[in-house]
C-alpha cells in the first residue's frame, strides 16, 4: 500500500512580522490588486505532502496561486513563481510544510482558489524509488522519460502548456485584520487516479504514465499553525538583531539535480528566526564540530554570512522560533546531511533514500541522538527520545527523517542526530480491538517487512475513509466504529485469496496509552488495491439510481466478488474510463451522480471488460468501491 497525499497549505497570517519566506524572489509582501488604504492580512503559502514508496521524485512547477473573492471580482494573487521556475519535489514534503511565497491580501471573504501548474514536456519530473513496492510498473531508480509522461487536462499551446486547478472551499474563508486564518488545499497523491501507469501487453509499446492533477485536488481545512511540522529551512544569515534575540536569514534553495559539491540559489525572501529564550535552541557548529544550547545570539557574532539549516516551529502569534540550528561557512556542509525516507533499518544503522533516489548508508553509534518533532509542545520538540543502536528497533521503513552527521565528508557517515519528522505506519489492518490493532506491512525487500501493534491514543482517537476526509469519526464511539469498519474481507480464492482493509497512521511518541512507544492518534482507511480483474457479471443499476453493482474475477482468483458503487452526491464512487490509442493514454472521469455518467458506465461494464478496483472489503465479503478504472477496447494493461 502506498500513501501519497500532497497538501498545499495556504496560511493567512494577519498583521504578522515579515518572517515569511518565498521561492526564488518570485513573490513579495505586497499585492498589486490591493488599493491604497485597504485593510489587509499577510498570506503565507506552504507546500506539504505524504510519502510514496514508489517515487523518489515527483517534481512539479507551481506557476501561481490566486484566491477567488466571494461574489466575483478580480482574483487575489498570493503566489507568483520567479522567471526561473523551481522544481518542487513533493516526495520530500512528507506532511511537512515549507513556505514558498507570501503576499498581502485584502480583508474579505474568499470562496475558492486557482492554482496553475506548468505542464510542458519535462516540467513534471518522475524518478522511481531505488526499492519500490512489489508490482511497481517502472524501473527502480530510473527517471521516467518525458515522452512517457502524459499530463491530463492541459491548456495552452506548445511551450506554454499549463494545468489550471480550481477548487471551491468547503466553507468560505473569511480574512479579517488582526486575526490568523489558515487554508489547506490538498493534492491527494494516494489517490489511485493521480498517477496511472498503463503497461501494454507484451510487444505493445512503452509504459505510459497518465498524471491527473484535477482529480486529487480539494479543500482540506486546518486549524492550528502551531502544530505544523515545518521542513528544515536553508538560508544565509544576513544579520543579527540589535537585541540579539533573532537572526535574519535570506532563504536559499539547493540546486536540483544536486551538484557535487552542492551549491545554493539565493532568493529575495527573508526569514526572521527567534532563539528559544525559554527552552533554549540547540546550536551545532558544523565546521568546529561543537554543540551548545543558546538562549539568544549574543555569543554568535561570527554567524553573519554563514549558511544555516534550521528546524523551526510557529508560535501562536505567527513568529518563528528555532528548535535547532546547524551552521557552516559552506552550504555543502549543512546540506550533505541526508533528508529523506528510511529505506532500510539494520542493527547498526539506517539507509535513507535522498530525493535523487540514492540510498545513503548511515552508521548509528552510542552518541547518536534521536528526536521526534512535536512543534505544538516546545518542551518535547527538542527533547532526546533515545540514543544509540538500541533505539533503532523503534524505527521502520517509511519514516521521514532528516539526519545530521558527525562529519559530512567522513566515510562511513556517522549519524549525530536523527530528526524523526513523521513516524508513518501503514499496511493491512488486522485484530482490531478495544485497545489496539495491528499493521502488517510487506515490502519488495523482505527484511523491511514489519508487524506493528498499534495503541490508540489515550484520548481523541479518530479515523476516516480516504475518499471522505471531511467526514471524521471521533468521540466515544470512534474505536468501536473503527473495529466494525476494518473486520471485513473479500475472498477471490486461487492464488489471490482474501483481501482485507488497509490504512495508514502518523504515530505519536510516548502517549500515556503506550509510554516509551508509538500510539496512533488517527487512522485513514485507504482503498485496498485489488488485482487486475475482468467483469464477470455486468453492471446493474440500483432501482433508486443510488449506484449499482457488478461482479469481478481477479487475475489469479477463481471466485467472483461483488463490487458496489455509490452514486450519492458527495460520496459517489469515482469512476474513470481509460483509453489507449496509438500510444496515447486518456483518463476520463465518469460522474455517477448524473444519468449520462450512469449510462456510460453501464454500457462499458459488461462481461470481460478489464477493470481495476480500489475499495474497502465489507463484512459480507463484498467490496465498497472508492475508485473504479475500466479499460476500453478490451485492452488490459500488463500490470
Amino acid at each position: 500500500m502506498n500513501s501519497k497525499a500532497t497538501r498545499v497549505l495556504v496560511g493567512f497570517l494577519a498583521a504578522l512580522p515579515l518572517f515569511l519566506l518565498g521561492c526564488g524572489g518570485g513573490s513579495s509582501n505586497s499585492n498589486s490588486n490591493t488599493p491604497p488604504g485597504t485593510q489587509t492580512g499577510q498570506v503565507s503559502v506552504m507546500l506539504s505532502d505524504d510519502p510514496s514508496n514508489d517515487w523518489a521524485t515527483i517534481g512539479v512547477k507551481v506557476l501561481s496561486i490566486s484566491l477567488k473573492p466571494q461574489g466575483g471580482g478580480t482574483p487575489v494573487t498570493v503566489f507568483t513563481a520567479p522567471s526561473q521556475v523551481p522544481v518542487i519535489n513533493l516526495v520530500q514534503l512528507d506532511q511537512l510544510a515549507e513556505i514558498i511565497g507570501n503576499a498581502t491580501v485584502p480583508v474579505g471573504t474568499y470562496t475558492g482558489a486557482t492554482l496553475s501548474l506548468s505542464a510542458n514536456p519535462g516540467d513534471l519530473l518522475l524518478t522511481a524509488s531505488s526499492d519500490p513496492d512489489p508490482g511497481f510498473a517502472g524501473t527502480p531508480g530510473a527517471t521516467v522519460n518525458a515522452g512517457q509522461i502524459q499530463i491530463q487536462g492541459t491548456t495552452g499551446t506548445a511551450g506554454s502548456l499549463t494545468v489550471p486547478l480550481n477548487v471551491n472551499f468547503a466553507s468560505p474563508l473569511v480574512v479579517t485584520a488582526n486575526q490568523n486564518n489558515a487554508l489547506d488545499l490538498e493534492f491527494d497523491l494516494s489517490h489511485p487516479a493521480f498517477i496511472v501507469a498503463h503497461v501494454p501487453p507484451s510487444g505493445g509499446g512503452q509504459t505510459m504514465w497518465a498524471v491527473n492533477f484535477n482529480g486529487p485536488f480539494r479543500h482540506h481545512p486546518i486549524q492550528d499553525i502551531t502544530r505544523l511540522v515545518l521542513r528544515q529551512v536553508y538560508g544565509n544569515v544576513a544579520s543579527i538583531s540589535t537585541d540579539n534575540t533573532s537572526i535574519n536569514v535570506t532563504k536559499v534553495f539547493p540546486v536540483e539535480p544536486a551538484a557535487n559539491p552542492e551549491t545554493s540559489i539565493a532568493s529575495a525572501q527573508n526569514l526572521t528566526i527567534l532563539a528559544d529564550a525559554t527552552n533554549g535552541t540547540l546550536f551545532y557548529d558544523v565546521d568546529a564540530k561543537t554543540q551548545s544550547t543558546i538562549m539568544n545570539f549574543s555569543s554568535l557574532g561570527s554567524l553573519k554570512g554563514k549558511f544555516v539549516r534550521v528546524a523551526a516551529r510557529y508560535q501562536v502569534d505567527g513568529t518563528l522560533v528555532a528548535v535547532r540550528i546547524w551552521a557552516s561557512s559552506s552550504f555543502n556542509s549543512v546540506w550533505l546531511s541526508p533528508e529523506g525516507h528510511v529505506l532500510h533499518v539494520t542493527s547498526s544503522g539506517l539507509v535513507v533514500e535522498n530525493e535523487d533516489g540514492t540510498p545513503v548508508s548511515l552508521t548509528v553509534n552510542s552518541g547518536t541522538q534521536f528526536f521526534f518533532r512535536t512543534p505544538a509542545n516546545a518542551q518535547s520538540d527538542d527533547k532526546v527520545i533515545g540514543t544509540g543502536t538500541g533505539f533503532l528497533t523503534n524505527l521502520v521503513r517509511g519514516f521521514k527523517v532528516h539526519v545530521s552527521v558527525v562529519d559530512p565528508l567522513g566515510a562511513p557517515l556517522v549519524a549525530q542526530t536523527v530528526d524523526i519528522e513523521i513516524a508513518r505506519f501503514d499496511g493491512t489492518i488486522s485484530s482490531p480491538g478495544a485497545a489496539t490493532f495491528v499493521f502488517t506491512r510487506n515490502f519488495d525487500t523482505v527484511k523491511d517487512d514489519y508487524i506493528q501493534t498499534m495503541h490508540y491514543v489515550a484520548s481523541g482517537f479518530k479515523w476516516w475513509f480516504f475518499a471522505f476526509p471531511t467526514i471524521v469519526d471521533s468521540g466515544t464511539s470512534a474505536v468501536t466504529d473503527f473495529v466494525n469498519a476494518t473486520n471485513g474481507s473479500a475472498n477471490f480464492g486461487g492464488t489471490v485469496g482474501a483481501v482485507s482493509a488497509v490504512g495508514s497512521s502518523y504515530a505519536t511518541w510516548n502517549d500515556s496509552a503506550n509510554p516509551q512507544g508509538w500510539a496512533a492518534p488517527w487512522v485513514v482507511l485507504d482503498p485496498t488495491p485489488l488485482p487486475l480483474a475482468r467483469v464477470a457479471t455486468q453492471w446493474v443499476t440500483n432501482g433508486n439510481s443510488s449506484g449499482g453493482s457488478f461482479t469481478v474475477t481477479a487475475t489469479g482468483g477463481v471466485t467472483p466478488v461483488t463490487v458496489n458503487a455509490s452514486a450519492v452526491s458527495g460520496s459517489a464512487t469515482l469512476v474513470y474510463q481509460v483509453d489507449r490509442t496509438n500510444g496515447v493514454v486518456t483518463v476520463s472521469p465518469q460522474d455517477l451522480t448524473t444519468q449520462a455518467g450512469l449510462s456510460n458506465v453501464a454500457a462499458h461494464l459488461i462481461a470481460a471488460t478489464p477493470v481495476k478496483v480500489f475499495g474497502v472489503p465489507q463484512s459480507d465479503g463484498s467490496i465498497k468501491a472508492y475508485v473504479i478504472f475500466y479499460f476500453t477496447g478490451n485492452i488490459m494493461p500488463g500490470s
